[in-house]
């Protein structure tokens, strides 16, 4: 069985937690370190953001992430080896997440290559919809990864159907329309109600996890509650933006993990 679908295996409670944080931030060196020590903080499934200089889907916080990611020198190479590197110790699953233009300047089936053998688990690439992903699917499955697709409130019933035919790993479902970012729990909750009871009736074969704008344990459990599980970044991404560079900034970003887990 693969590293994601163990993730999920028996669990239908709401409780398994991604972490998005883009790699190479804050600082070049300190991914790896801060996934196995996420991972013992409670972290299910690790989602490596792959910095770009135009993240379409991203709002305010990612795409500074980003920013500070590229100036820190990190490319789809450093990302490579920065999975190997974690592939030493840990077997949490790693999903790819971010943009076709570096993939396809890298060369698509390079990637793949390249992910595969360094151990990551699926892709999840926003921009680009299951009608022009046949190739990158083709690539993606012949070393070994999962292509993760999206639905969002405005997904047609159909569409999510489309969806969870062609995905693999998981159905990633987008809590609110818009760029990602931290909201309220309220807010999520209101708009998301009538969608979850569409996403449930439609996805059949692949798990369910939910992110976009949840930023506590409360959030979580009021939001994922009755899927798989929920996927938190921005709130993620900002605690560490707060408190970095001050020297308990990693035990802060932790701490903030732990809670978010409910541990």
């Amino acid at each position: 069985m693969s590293r994601l679908k163990n993730v999920f295996t028996g669990k239908k409670d709401g409780s398994i937690m991604s972490l998005y944080i883009t790699a190479g931030f804050p600082e070049k060196t300190s991914t790896v370190n801060l996934v196995l020590e996420m991972e013992k903080a409670g972290a299910d499934i690790i989602e490596l953001g792959m910095p770009f200089s135009d993240p379409l889907a991203d709002g305010p916080t990612i795409q500074y992430a980003s920013d500070v990611a590229i100036k820190n020198g990190v490319d789809l190479d450093v990302i490579f080896d920065m999975v190997s590197e974690i592939r030493k110790s840990s077997r949490i699953p790693i999903v790819l997440m971010g943009y076709i233009n570096p993939i396809l300047y890298y060369g698509l089936e390079a990637f793949c290559k390249k992910a595969g053998e360094s151990g990551a688990d699926a892709l999840i690439i926003p921009d680009v919809p299951i009608e022009e992903s046949k190739e990158l699917k083709a690539e993606a499955h012949k070393n070994g990864l999962d292509v993760i697709y999206l639905v969002a409130p405005n997904s047609k019933d159909e569409r999510m159907k489309l969806v969870d035919t062609e995905s693999s790993g998981f159905v990633y479902c987008v809590s609110v329309t818009g760029v990602t970012g931290a909201r309220s729990g309220e807010e999520v909750a209101k708009s998301v109600s009538k969608f979850k009871d569409r996403v449930k009736a439609s996805i059949q074969k692949n798990p369910i996890m939910i992110g976009f704008g949840i930023k506590s344990h409360d959030d979580a459990k009021q939001i994922a509650g009755d899927v798989d599980g929920f996927i938190v970044g921005s709130a993620l991404i900002e605690t560490i933006r707060s408190n970095y560079p001050n020297s308990d900034w990693k035990e802060k970003t932790l701490a903030f993990v732990k809670a978010l887990k409910g541990n």
